[in-house]
């Protein structure tokens, strides 16, 4: 049995060793880790704690985020990251490095290799010809997973957001599934490197054009997450990219970056050295307009036509959805587009939204308005419309909500417990207009039931 001083303890460690932070919850799978470690030293856990804290153990480290960490990926994972690489990053750097005909690119927590090889046939698909070279690194703690990584086998699983010709051009038919075609596997290496330590060679200046690091930072502490961005932005080159996971965000004035968006997808953009680089024209990424590092919340939203917004959303309240409308009267307010919206008149709703951010620019609640009026076709640019929101007001709990919903009915439970206990930490704050507006009917209590049967139903260790 492993007592609760052991327990601290070794959290302790692992937090020193490879800077990670356990949630609560995480307490079963920690001390089961524990016990199966120091049994296979033959050490009661006193004994192993003190060789893990006395000296360096690369071995055992390697071994504890073997048994530690999550590794479900597959190949394109969040497409539309995948599609801005495609359609507008790489084009871009294309033209930039026509001088030396080199793409370089690099994985953070590559897992299984599958993030790595689907940087890689991107970037063979884009290069304008074989005389370009192309390189791919993907780095991990987790030495199982870069073994599985390195033999370049997967299960049709892995492929099931492959598009079917990119599977015939770039897979091969083998025992086990999938084999990584030559050409695509000849363009990646993988390293083994654990993201609480240094390495000045991976992370050398201006080495990298293009770095994914998705859904690992919230796993780090404060203090090696921001060690990791600072060694990330350092190693790109001059107009490098960033590309982070949904659940994390550099706020909207970066270091030595500029925040780009496409579609509702935001990533990042290294600064030129010697002046700030300007917007860039259509159909290139344009920087998203800096607003406040503690944004406050959109005022309420002002009903058209001069109609009195309490009645408006007493109307809202009650199910009244034409009469609302009625009162708030013609012309573009977020007001309107919500109650189109909900009489399912989705195209007048999103004309309306898509006005707004054209008279207004960049506005939380008009994007997440444009991500309720997307779940009907498209979820994926509703994710990015409600990624877009939650940017721009980290305290907006609505979206949070949506993208922990949409995460539950995609089977990603670790991505859906993390949207939606930020959902459950921000509705208490949420403003009423916001809940009438976007709360499906529901009111705040109700919301926050929600989210607390959905967090129990994800089943995962958070």
């Amino acid at each position: 049995m492993i007592g609760a001083a052991s327990l601290t303890r070794f959290r302790e460690l692992l937090q020193r060793r490879l800077g990670w932070t356990f949630a609560d919850n995480d307490l079963g799978q920690t001390a089961e880790v524990l016990a199966a470690r120091a049994r296979a030293h033959g050490l009661t856990d006193r004994e192993y704690l003190d060789r893990l804290a006395g000296r360096r153990w690369t071995a055992e480290v390697a071994e504890l985020a073997s048994a530690l960490s999550i590794t479900e990926t597959y190949f394109f994972r969040h497409t539309e990251q995948f599609r801005v690489l495609r359609e507008r990053v790489l084009p871009e750097l294309i033209e930039a490095r026509s001088g030396q005909r080199v793409l370089r690119l690099l994985s953070v927590g590559c897992s299984s290799g599958e993030e790595a090889y689907s940087l890689a046939i991107a970037a063979i698909r884009a290069r304008p010809g074989p005389d370009w070279i192309v390189t791919v690194t993907g780095v991990d703690a987790n030495r199982e997973m870069l073994r599985r990584a390195r033999d370049a086998v997967y299960s049709s699983w892995s492929l099931r957001d492959t598009p079917d010709d990119v599977r015939r051009r770039w897979f091969r038919p083998a025992e086990e599934g999938f084999r990584v075609a030559d050409e695509v596997v000849a363009t990646v290496r993988f390293v083994e490197h654990n993201v609480a330590g240094d390495d000045p060679q991976l992370w050398h200046p201006a080495r990298y054009d293009v770095v994914f690091c998705r859904n690992l930072l919230m796993y780090l502490t404060a203090d090696v997450a921001a060690s990791l961005v600072r060694r990330m932005s350092g190693a790109l080159t001059e107009g490098g990219f960033l590309f982070l996971g949904h659940t994390d965000s550099l706020g909207s004035r970066p270091d030595g970056l500029d925040v780009c968006h496409v579609d509702g997808t935001v990533y990042y953009q290294r600064r030129s050295a010697v002046a700030p680089r300007e917007p860039a024209p259509a159909p290139q990424a344009r920087p998203v307009a800096a607003a406040p590092e503690s944004p406050s919340p959109s005022p309420p939203p002002t009903p058209s036509g001069g109609a009195d917004p309490r009645r408006v959303l007493g109307l809202m309240r009650d199910d009244r959805f034409a009469e609302a409308l009625d009162v708030a009267g013609p012309g573009d307010s977020l007001t309107r587009g919500v109650l189109l919206a909900q009489l399912g008149r989705v195209g007048e709703a999103r004309d309306t939204a898509n006005r707004l951010l054209h008279a207004g620019g960049p506005q939380a609640d008009t994007h997440h308005l444009l991500g309720v009026c997307h779940e009907l076709d498209c979820a994926d640019r509703a994710v990015g419309q409600y990624r877009l929101a939650a940017y721009l007001d980290p305290r907006f709990a609505m979206p949070r909500l949506r993208m922990g919903l949409l995460a539950r009915r995609r089977g990603d439970d670790r991505g859906a417990a993390a949207h939606l206990s930020a959902a459950l930490e921000l509705l208490p704050g949420e403003t009423d207009e916001r809940i009438v507006h976007f709360g499906g009917g529901f009111g705040r209590l109700a919301l926050t039931t929600l989210c607390r049967t959905e967090l129990d139903a994800c089943g995962v260790r958070r």
